[in-house]
């Protein structure tokens, strides 16, 4: 193998790796196992009655419904979370949260999450209410716009709001970048680093946003732990995605695969109504069977999915390597990215194939030596 990093004891990653995977399926699991039980055993109309004594609005109805079920789910799934998000974190030494910056974070994701998700569901509710049955039409349409608005303010106003953003220093490293991105046919001038390192010694870069809020952005873990080539080959591979046109492809598959979901959702739904009591479609209490469908069907596409995003991911390291002609700092960057992250460097491959969107370093690692070596002859 390239080097003796990668050969470096893989057992602590493993056990980390393979604990946050067991608890995540459990806490799935129980989700939808309390979920059906809450419809199955009259608990969810229960609460529509209890409500509607004192709301007579159905959308502040709908509010007040939602809210109690996140409220409940927050504390049955408080232990886990703290567990998950917390504890396990800082026995692997990767966070750098205090616990009271952890909860801080904790709920201003609660809070940017609910400004977004609570309009968008008085959203459904109302396409619900006015196209019936066919409401999977316009829903599907109005989440492409929702999603191209939501790639566009995410780098400007949403990500502020939890990280410190600021144009990188070293000048060099940005010639490099906008010259990566040239050769990309990509004007690349917003070049960022973000205080990742308030919460984590992980590491990540990421090229985000749309039209003119297009930018990348590199981890202080990054910039501050790697070196110029070595950040340079992490940039080329986000490139990549765009050179191979992998976001236009991302689109185009998630719009088509959203109007044949919402479609399955909408016909399930209306199927299961008499399953659980329910009359219409349009019953407050019947809209968690929304969730359950939504959650055995993203199960059922999570290997496809995941097939080709590991797919994207070969074309985009592939791409690195072309386009730097560093294929050795590429591959010691990804060890070591592998390392500080604590990823495990040879999952099963039943959990690569069903759970991995990227590819094992393993396997990247042999994609890359294999292609370099065809084209080498």
């Amino acid at each position: 193998m390239h080097s003796g990093r990668y050969n470096l004891d893989n057992s602590t990653a493993k056990k980390y790796s393979n604990t946050k995977l067991l608890w995540g399926i459990i806490e799935t699991s129980v989700s939808f196992i309390l979920l059906f039980l809450f419809l199955l055993l009259g608990f969810s109309a229960e609460l529509e009655k209890i409500l509607v004594r004192s709301i007579q609005n159905d959308y502040l109805l709908l509010l007040a419904y939602a809210g109690c079920i996140g409220i409940a789910a927050s504390v049955i799934f408080a232990p886990l979370n703290y567990y998950l998000g917390f504890y396990l974190e800082h026995k692997y030494n990767l966070s750098t949260q205090t616990f009271g910056g952890w909860i801080r974070e904790g709920l201003k994701e609660t809070l940017v999450g609910s400004a977004i998700g609570l309009p968008l569901i008085m959203l459904f509710f109302f396409v619900l209410k006015n196209f019936g049955i066919d409401w999977w039409i316009p829903f599907a349409i109005l989440m492409f716009i929702v999603s191209v608005i939501l790639a566009q303010i995410v780098p400007i106003i949403i990500l502020p709001i939890f990280y410190k953003i600021s144009p990188i220093e070293d000048e060099n490293l940005k010639e490099r970048i906008i010259k990566l991105g040239k050769d990309a046919g990509l004007n690349v001038q917003n070049v960022f680093k973000f205080n990742m390192s308030k919460n984590t010694k992980k590491a990540n870069a990421a090229f985000t946003g749309l039209g003119k809020t297009k930018r990348i952005l590199l981890g202080d873990t990054l910039t501050d732990n790697f070196s110029n080539d070595e950040i340079e080959t992490v940039i080329a591979h986000e490139l990549g995605h765009y050179k191979k046109k992998h976001i236009v492809k991302n689109i185009f598959i998630g719009t088509v695969s959203s109007f044949l979901i919402f479609f399955l959702i909408a016909n399930l739904h209306q199927v299961s109504l008499s399953w659980f009591g329910f009359k219409y479609i349009t019953q407050i209490s019947s809209l968690p069977l929304l969730i359950l469908w939504s959650g055995l069907i993203g199960l059922i596409q999570k290997p496809a999915v995941n097939y080709i995003s590991r797919k994207f991911e070969y074309e985009a390291d592939l791409y690195a390597v072309s386009s730097t002609g560093k294929k050795e700092a590429f591959i010691g960057t990804l060890e070591k990215l592998t390392e500080q992250n604590l990823g495990d460097k040879e999952p099963h491959p039943f959990v690569e194939w069903f759970f991995y969107s990227h590819p094992s370093i393993k396997n990247r690692i042999s994609s890359i030596q294999s292609s370099t070596s065809r084209l080498e002859n």
